[in-house]
């Protein structure tokens, strides 16, 4: 009996993390085009992302103020981990993906982005010894060649090199994010650590763009999707609130239920939602290449979790 209540238990916080992953993936996948329109319409990177992670915060820090009811000793012994997370995970890689988005097509982006998972099983190993069995490694190589074709590399398209370098710094800035998101063991609430890190990340582009580093360029002008045009401040309250407060938390709370690294390759599912809204909002139709390299890329996701240890 003990151990059918703990195998439901099991089940049902994988279900949980799992729903949380797909809606988090589908969130994330979203910033993308609204990113690109907004970039179309004269706004630099580095404001789009300023403004969005400032206006998760300003969204978040309440519902975290009121889950933390005045205790703030989680916070001071968490606070090298709200660093790092606001300024590598959440800004450094913002940033990367966003200036990656401006030479190179959204999904293209993505797909380069999300080799993170490879990162984060190396990294497991390395660091944990927490060796990969055969199905994640065949879950990684699928995964990988689903990235390769929806790259569509086979049909000899060309690639910007300053948008796969950008690309390449979003990817560790993913796997920070899956590693740092997984940590729970401090008590720290998910919220507070999105908006303490959402919060820093934000402040920490606004001084960057002071000093000449970012540069921090705005434009009122309206926004043009394939086929509708928008006022400026509708994609802002999008990013702010969809793909990135409603993203985070429930990112960090599918990685804490899977793991980081079978969150990771859930998260894969990213890729595919952002062709999807690349599409319907940017006119970027995905070609049948394509297409095979996401049902590639689920199937590893599928072989990632059969070779998940069981606990």
């Amino acid at each position: 009996m003990a151990t059918m209540t703990h195998d439901m238990q099991a089940g049902g916080r994988l279900r949980a993390g799992l729903g949380f992953a797909l809606l988090s993936a589908s969130s994330f996948g979203l910033s993308g085009p609204m990113a690109r329109g907004l970039m179309d319409a004269g706004w630099s990177s580095g404001a789009a992302v300023a403004v969005r992670v400032l206006l998760a915060a300003v969204v978040l820090t309440p519902i975290a103020l009121v889950q933390l009811r005045g205790r703030w000793r989680p916070v001071r012994r968490t606070a090298p981990l709200i660093t790092a997370y606001g300024l590598v995970a959440v800004a450094g890689c913002q940033l990367a993906f966003f200036n990656a988005v401006a030479h190179m097509e959204v999904g293209v982006a993505l797909l380069v982005e999300y080799t993170a998972p490879v990162a984060v099983v190396g990294w497991l190993w390395l660091r944990r010894g927490q060796r990969p069995g055969r199905l994640t490694v065949l879950g990684a190589l699928l995964g990988l060649i689903g990235l390769l074709l929806v790259l569509d590399v086979v049909s000899g398209a060309r690639a910007s090199a300053v948008g796969i370098m950008w690309a390449l710094g979003a990817m560790a800035g993913a796997a920070v994010y899956f590693v740092l998101s997984a940590r729970d063991e401090d008590g720290l609430p998910g919220t507070v650590l999105a908006a303490g890190g959402l919060l820093l990340g934000g402040v920490a582009l606004l001084v960057a763009g002071a000093v000449g580093i970012v540069p921090l360029a705005v434009s009122t002008e309206p926004v043009a999707f394939d086929g509708v045009t928008v006022a400026w401040w509708l994609p802002l309250l999008v990013l702010g609130v969809v793909t990135a407060a409603l993203a985070y938390v429930a990112g960090i709370a599918a990685t804490r239920r899977l793991g980081s690294r079978l969150a990771s390759f859930v998260a894969l599912t990213e890729v595919l939602a952002a062709l999807v809204f690349a599409w319907l909002l940017l006119g970027e139709a995905p070609g049948g290449i394509q297409l095979v390299g996401g049902v590639l890329i689920l199937g590893g996701v599928v072989a990632v979790r059969l070779g998940e240890p069981r606990s």
